[in-house]
Parts: C-alpha cells; structure tokens; sequence
C-alpha cells in the first residue's frame, strides 16, 4: 500500500507542479509523475532535517516542503527534457 500512496502523492505534486510552473511544459505526464514522488522524498528529508517531519494535526509545513520540491525538480526535469527533445529533433531534420 506504501508504493500506491507514494504514486498517488506524486501524482498529485506533479500536476500541481507543474500548473504552478509558469509557460508550457513539455515532459510527459509518467516524468512529471516521477518527479512529484522524488519532490515528496526530498520534502519529507528536509523536513525530517528541520525537525518538522511530525507534528500533531496535518503536517502542513511537511506538505510545503514537498511541494517547493517537486516544483524544483519538475522545472528541472522539463527543462532537461525539453532540451534533450529539441536535440533529437534536430539530428531527425
């Protein structure tokens, strides 16, 4: 059950990455969807570093660590995409 919320979560910090993430992005829903589980994972270790990880009640600055996160790493990773896609459709023409 771990893995299927870890998707889940991803999935959703994903498109809300990627809706907060001004102009068009061109990764694949799949990518974004791996980078939101990544976001999560790197929230979840700042805020385990700061001491936030747990708190009583909903774990609201857990949550923002992720989604800062996931809104790195899918800028990030579209931009890398979106590089290496403009490249192979250079050598193709």
């Amino acid at each position: 059950m771990g893995w299927l919320w870890a998707i889940i979560v991803g999935f959703v910090l994903g498109l809300i990455a990627k809706a907060v993430i001004p102009g068009k992005q061109h990764s694949p829903l799949w990518l974004t969807t791996i980078c939101g589980i990544l976001g999560a994972i790197a929230g979840n270790a700042i805020a385990g570093a700061l001491g936030v990880a747990e708190t009583r009640g909903i774990d609201w600055s857990r949550h923002f660590f992720q989604l800062v996160a996931a809104i790195i790493i899918v800028a990030l990773v579209d931009a890398l995409y979106k590089a290496t896609l403009g490249k192979r459709k250079q050598q193709r023409a």
